[in-house]
């Protein structure tokens, strides 16, 4: 079914990109500086709700372990740090696909610890057998030497950009090098939240030989256009890329995952968006992203 989806001012979108912010605008409040984005038309896909605790700790349900690395950056020319969970069991003999799981504008990498329950999450998933067993590497997209989420955030926008260089170059290879991981792109995944759900699709995307998995959470405005990201429908396709979206109904960002979804509606690009009812730019969002992106990747 075809739904209208009206986003809100850029400007206004561009100041507020976590959790933590209260001024996230909410979609059909007016557009500030009296500028307004137009209405995208796409078809959402069918939102089925997560099952009850499913982001709450279980009694008998085995633990992961969450650990603190630290790895050289090249990139930017310090020492840089990384939060990694490793599922229960997790043997250093066994091989295993990961999944680089990216923070908002305002957080670092131990945002998705302490607000999006990801170990919790996926231990719930591992006891219910309906998730692979995965490393998850959550670390800081703000590529610089001082990557504190401190001042002014917003000012930080090349170092989220850069951190594409620090990602593929140096983070990547390092995992890769202390931890068994499987080979290949069909064993990598990358999703975000905010203005990692706009790294994820830009670097995702952008590297479809480095990434099989993308997955885009409430995506915030430094996402790029959809021609820059699938300027190729012809190479989309034959990489067969897993490109998986979801937003808050009550978002002013959600103009960013619906111009995206609109333009693979019209090029018939596989990919999928859910309108999480209700709700607008939060956790609740994110923790169900998370939820339904890990079910579906390294199948």
């Amino acid at each position: 079914m075809k739904k209208t989806v009206l986003a809100v001012s850029a400007l206004l979108c561009c100041a507020a990109l976590s959790a933590q912010e209260p001024d996230i605008p909410r979609r059909g409040m007016g557009g500030g500086m009296g500028f307004q984005m137009p209405e995208i038309k796409c078809n959402f896909d069918p939102y089925v709700a997560t099952p009850e605790g499913f982001d709450q700790v279980r009694e008998g349900v085995k633990k992961g372990q969450v650990v603190t690395i630290e790895y050289e950056s090249k990139t930017v020319g310090t020492v840089r740090k990384a939060t990694v969970y490793l599922p229960p069991k997790y043997k250093a003999s066994k091989k295993y696909p990961v999944l680089y799981l990216l923070h908002g504008i305002g957080g670092d990498e131990v945002e998705w610890l302490n607000g999006g329950a990801p170990n919790v999450i996926m231990d719930n998933l591992y006891a219910d057998k309906k998730a692979k067993d995965m490393i998850i590497v959550m670390p800081n997209g703000r590529a610089q030497k001082d990557d504190r989420a401190v001042g002014n955030v917003y000012a930080g926008s090349a170092a989220f950009a850069n951190f594409e260089y620090d990602l593929l170059n140096d983070l990547i290879p390092y995992i890769e090098s202390h931890y068994k991981v499987l080979p290949g792109k069909q064993n990598r995944a990358v999703a975000g939240l905010s203005m990692g759900g706009g790294q994820s699709l830009n670097f995702g995307l952008g590297h479809m030989d480095k990434f099989a998995y993308v997955g885009g959470f409430s995506s915030a405005p430094n996402t790029k256009m959809p021609e820059e990201l699938i300027p190729s429908v012809e190479e989309f396709n034959k990489a067969k890329t897993f490109l998986w979206m979801v937003c808050g109904s009550e978002d002013g960002l959600m103009y960013n995952s619906s111009r995206l979804k609109a333009y693979c509606d019209e090029k018939g690009v596989p990919c999928t968006l859910i309108e999480y009812p209700g709700e607008g730019h939060n956790f609740v969002v994110w923790k169900y992203g998370l939820y339904n992106f890990a079910q579906k990747i390294f199948r």
